[in-house]
């Protein structure tokens, strides 16, 4: 069997996870408005309002307002979460229990074929996900903004830059029991030290220097930068560039390790 990718492969692979997510698109729309926006009532609202009045207001934000701030990183960091869990156990679930991805192989498909139609499929995810918290930010004065457009893709490449090394990592996986390490050790501390709920320029040199190494961090200064702006051009391509390389590095690493998994 060649592992190669074959004609259309991928966008089969992709039709078939379209077709179970035609089924849920509408909580999965729900979802990505309403976990947005409960971020916004209970941090942006709430503790806004306390660094906007205290001292200083909001010279370390650069003169926004402590939502706006806030609310922007939303856009990177909410597809973080969700096409990060959805790189692990649904992808697991291909492999183990219902064996959908060696039954998809055992077709005309490929191993690769299987990768890189997940990614097109965590791609439609995020494009769900970074438009249901577009719309939810366009409802306020601080954050409505066309550069709302221009960050909904950014954010789908940072939620790529996760779920691509994930589903690299799950192929190499014979069971779920370290998954929950990968969101308390992972995911969720790039979430607090990323940049999303104060610049990383408070954080002590060492740790500032690790948060700028993670794609979190510059899906974040991007999508805030477009929808803020006050981001140079240069700055801009940088950010977009270092998403771009983890992608392609995980949709790589992806292929590989599936085709060593699904090797017969």
């Amino acid at each position: 069997m060649s592992h190669a990718i074959s004609s259309w492969g991928p966008v089969r692979v992709y039709f078939r996870d379209w077709t179970y997510f035609r089924l849920v698109w509408r909580t999965a729309l729900f979802g990505s408005v309403a976990q947005p926006l409960m971020y916004l009532l209970g941090v942006g609202l709430g503790i806004g309002e306390l660094v906007d009045s205290g001292p200083g207001g909001t010279d370390a934000l650069g003169g926004v307002s402590y939502f706006a701030f806030y609310a922007t990183a939303l856009l990177a960091t909410t597809p973080m979460f969700v096409l990060g869990q959805e790189a692990l156990w649904p992808t697991m679930d291909g492999f183990t229990w219902s064996q959908a991805h060696q039954a998809m192989i055992a077709t005309s498909l490929t191993s690769r074929d299987v990768a890189l139609g997940k990614g097109l499929y965590y791609s439609l995810r995020g494009i769900f996900t970074c438009t249901g918290v577009a719309l939810v930010l366009a409802c306020f004065d601080d954050t409505r903004s066309w550069g709302l457009v221009a960050a909904v893709p950014v954010g789908v490449l940072t939620g790529l830059a996760f779920a691509m090394p994930i589903a690299a990592w799950i192929a190499t996986r014979q069971t779920d029991n370290s998954f929950s390490a990968v969101l308390r050790f992972g995911i969720i501390p790039m979430f607090l030290f990323g940049g999303a709920f104060y610049p990383v320029d408070q954080l002590p040199s060492a740790l500032a220097v690790m948060a700028r190494m993670t794609p979190i961090w510059h899906g974040i200064a991007l999508c805030r930068g477009l929808v803020l702006g006050g981001l140079d051009a240069a700055t801009g391509i940088v950010h977009l560039l270092v998403l771009l390389g983890f992608v392609v590095a995980g949709s790589v690493a992806a292929a590989i390790s599936f085709d060593r998994r699904l090797r017969p």
